[in-house]
């Protein structure tokens, strides 16, 4: 047999003619002239070196190396019948793998999204890497990544970015702190405590700095902590203040108390990030497509900043 010269047109031909019994009928089905069905069974005929079919009460039935053929060509194509539905799912997001680089205040958020995705798309592999921001800024220089998320994004570009939940920053103190019950409360009167800080190059730091320098105020006492979680536990151990996303508090939190200063709270965004210059894949395609028609069901409405249509149309999809 010569396999050069078999096609899946031919092998469709032969099994329409083998079901049907007869060319006139695999015609018929296959839209083609029946001049055009018998030569394509004679070319295949002769690539299998074979006879194929014989005529037996009116009816073309298959040979036995023919009902080999008939057999084996059932199989290939309905493999690939089986690919042609696996890229239809792959393109419409239904299944693949993806990867997301997310800066650490974001894995408190989230996983809210991932839960209901994962749940509706079980066939899609996600990978999460977590780090502080300069890690995630390699990352992101090194297009490691499908996905990224930041509060206070990298250059944009090569990338466009959309937002999808606010990051309010407020200030926290343990409960039992001398301004807790109170009203309001002026920045100045907390300068001059310890402020528990994550690393410099911190997104919730820069931030803060920068809103304090907008505001002619300086830091007094400073303690570098190395993530937010150590830096919730300290201020509720009374090792001093700290201006923390409002995201990064459980929703019981007796220990601490959220102070009203004033101008607070300094406002931020949670943003997803796409490279231009990285293919996207299509299951990552397929949650941003997710996250843009679910997430007020996924997220409490105040936090909601769903921008996430224009990233989209910025992708050119």
């Amino acid at each position: 047999m010569n396999i050069r010269h078999l096609t899946f047109r031919l092998l469709q031909v032969y099994v329409a003619v083998v079901r049907c019994g007869s060319v006139s009928e695999a015609a018929r089905r296959l839209h083609l002239t029946q001049p055009t069905v018998s030569q394509q069974l004679k070319r295949l005929g002769e690539a299998v070196g074979e006879p194929l079919l014989i005529v037996r009460q009116g009816r073309l039935v298959p040979t036995e190396a023919g009902h080999e053929l008939y057999r084996a060509s059932r199989e290939v194509l309905g493999r690939f019948a089986d690919f042609d539905d696996y890229l239809v799912a792959l393109r419409g997001g239904e299944r693949g793998r993806f990867s997301i680089a997310l800066v650490n205040t974001a894995q408190y958020v989230l996983p809210r999204l991932l839960g209901p995705y994962s749940r509706a798309f079980p066939e899609v592999d996600v990978t999460l890497h977590i780090g502080n921001r300069r890690q995630m800024l390699t990352r992101f220089e090194r297009q490691d990544d499908d996905l990224y998320v930041f509060s206070h994004p990298p250059s944009l570009a090569h990338a466009v970015a959309g937002r999808f939940l606010r990051n309010p920053l407020v200030a926290v103190a343990p409960h039992v702190h001398r301004l807790a019950g109170h009203e309001a409360v002026a920045m100045e009167e907390l300068l001059r405590e310890r402020f528990l800080l994550r690393e410099p190059g911190s997104a919730t730091r820069m931030l803060f700095e920068s809103w304090l320098q907008e505001h002619g105020l300086t830091l007094g006492p400073t303690l570098q902590m190395a993530s937010n979680e150590a830096i919730r536990v300290g201020v509720a151990a009374g090792m001093g203040l700290a201006v923390l996303s409002e995201h990064v508090l459980p929703p019981e939190h007796p220990d601490l108390v959220v102070l009203p200063v004033a101008g607070l709270p300094i406002e931020s965004h949670w943003q997803f990030i796409v490279r231009r210059d990285r293919r996207l894949s299509h299951a990552a395609l397929g949650f941003l497509r997710f996250a843009a028609g679910h997430l007020d069901e996924c997220v409490e409405p105040r936090f909601v900043a769903n921008e996430l249509d224009g990233l989209l149309a910025g992708l050119g999809t």
